[in-house]
């Protein structure tokens, strides 16, 4: 499924981020930027040291990365150029500002797409694994939060992709797309 918000490209697919051919893939990290698991883990593995090697970096100039955040590294052996790095929330019942965290993550991203000038970005969904987020609730922030950041803006990203890994996943992305695409007609 696709949609054009203003002169950039949304699209939802089903599959291997890690096998995304974009500028810069975005990882769904934790603050410390060590790789672990699901998409953290996977990312790290297929893009080899030099990824570690640079997360290393940011955190000794930085420290841990803030949740709602985003730093970027090199893509390693991967076939985006770069990864951009965001921890998402850890879900507490919507409680600790969750939705403004997920948001915030979101666009970070795609700030430091923009500041790099890159053109495409893809998107895994982010919090919705170990951390826990409700799958509907944070297809819809995506969306949102991406289509917001796109209107009215000039940048360089022409195509940003959701590259999810499982069917329900995949759908409930596409949901949240429709909706949007909807709701501005």
């Amino acid at each position: 499924m696709q949609a054009v918000i203003d002169h950039t490209r949304v699209s939802i697919v089903q599959g291997d981020i890690t096998e995304q051919s974009a500028d810069a893939i975005v990882n769904a990290a934790n603050p410390g930027l060590m790789g672990g698991g699901g998409v953290d883990g996977a990312i790290h593995r297929a893009g080899g040291p030099a990824i570690l090697e640079q997360c290393k970096q940011i955190i000794s100039s930085q420290g841990p990365l803030p949740p709602g955040k985003a730093a970027a590294s090199t893509g390693g052996r991967l076939k985006a150029t770069y990864v951009i790095h965001t921890v998402g929330p850890i879900w507490h019942g919507g409680v600790r500002n969750e939705s403004r965290i997920l948001a915030s993550a979101y666009r970070e991203c795609l700030k430091v797409a923009a500041d790099m000038k890159l053109t495409s970005v893809a998107f895994p969904s982010i919090s919705t694994g170990a951390y826990g987020y409700p799958l509907v609730e944070a297809s819809r922030i995506a969306i949102s939060s991406v289509c917001s950041f796109l209107r009215g803006r000039a940048s360089t990203i022409n195509r940003v992709v959701f590259v999810l890994f499982d069917s329900k996943t995949h759908q409930s992305y596409c949901s949240a797309l429709q909706q949007v695409i909807e709701t501005a007609d």
